[in-house]
């Protein structure tokens, strides 16, 4: 039986604490950083995607690898309306990296390992959303006659594309900038608000696993994550699936501190389409649209997952 005395609790939680401050300034920065890009390029990055057509998967995997939560949700509204095919949804999930990207980039001594990742997630996201819409590809004629119906001005009038990006991210935030005017309180605020929540999603984390491996040691905390099994790329794309920032948080952190294997990161965040599932679910009609996307997602994370660990 293990008793948690109080001293090596509090130190556990300084040690957690000031590693975390740390990151918060970098992590504030980024976050500004991401706003001003979402409110300069918001827009046209909308436009292109809802009117690529064929080239869609190529476009979205490399828009969703930009890290903005707002991108799966745009993404996940135009599928809902039918501007965008599946391979193209599939590839702006899979290339999503949600909390992954800020993160790292706060810690400079693990930089090296960014371009890799991203790079990796990108061609996997090619590769399967072209493979996608391949196979679903008499499904996919309607729906390339509706985009290019709209992207030459000729949509049915009752459909109200207007209100595609009107779901709302993460903190509340809005991915559409179609109507807003540069405002400095709207552009610093949202990033405050997420550095706060990001802040306390990585104390928690960090906390927890301080917590473990001090009671229980690193072998069997090893053990309990199935560290080296090929159920732990599993393992990583369930927690993916879970629809907040909190799981990609969870991801990488346990791969940071080397707890999961390069194979399992990838399968977890490739799996970590965010609060765009939950758009998903609320808005598509087809019940079965929407546990097809997410079976795909979670296969196709699974199987990138194991390949790599098996290659590495």
């Amino acid at each position: 039986m293990y008793v948690i005395n109080v001293v090596n609790m509090w130190e556990l939680f300084f040690d957690a604490l000031f590693d975390t401050l740390k990151m918060v300034p970098l992590l504030l920065v980024i976050y500004i950083g991401i706003e001003l890009v979402e409110y300069w390029y918001g827009n046209d990055l909308k436009e292109k995607i809802q009117k690529i057509g064929t080239a869609g998967p190529l476009v979205g995997a490399t828009v969703g690898s930009l890290p903005q939560c707002g991108f799966s949700v745009m993404a996940t509204a135009l599928y809902t309306q039918r501007l965008i095919t599946i391979g193209t949804l599939l590839a702006v999930y899979l290339a999503t990296s949600d909390e992954a990207i800020p993160i790292i980039l706060s810690q400079p001594d693990k930089a090296g390992i960014l371009l890799p990742l991203i790079l990796t997630k990108i061609l996997i996201a090619i590769v399967a959303g072209y493979v996608i819409d391949w196979v679903f590809r008499k499904k996919n004629k309607k729906i390339l006659a509706h985009i290019n119906d709209y992207s030459h001005g000729v949509d049915d009038s009752h459909h109200h594309h207007e209100l595609v990006v009107e779901e709302q991210a993460c903190c509340g935030h809005c991915p559409n900038t179609s109507a807003k005017k540069f405002n400095p309180k709207e552009i610093f605020f949202h990033p405050i608000i997420h550095t706060v929540k990001i802040f306390i999603y990585i104390l928690s984390i960090s906390l927890v696993l301080n917590i473990l491996i001090f009671y229980f040691g690193q072998e069997v905390f090893n053990k309990f994550l199935l560290s080296h099994s090929i159920l732990q790329p599993f393992i990583a794309a369930l927690i993916g699936l879970i629809p907040n920032c909190a799981a990609s948080v969870a991801i990488t952190q346990l791969y940071l501190s080397g707890a999961i294997t390069y194979g399992s990161v990838v399968a977890g965040l490739c799996a970590s389409g965010g609060l765009g599932l939950l758009v998903l679910a609320r808005e598509e009609k087809n019940t079965r649209d929407v546990w097809t996307v997410v079976g795909l997602l979670f296969g196709i994370s699974v199987a990138a997952g194991l390949v790599i660990q098996f290659l590495t």
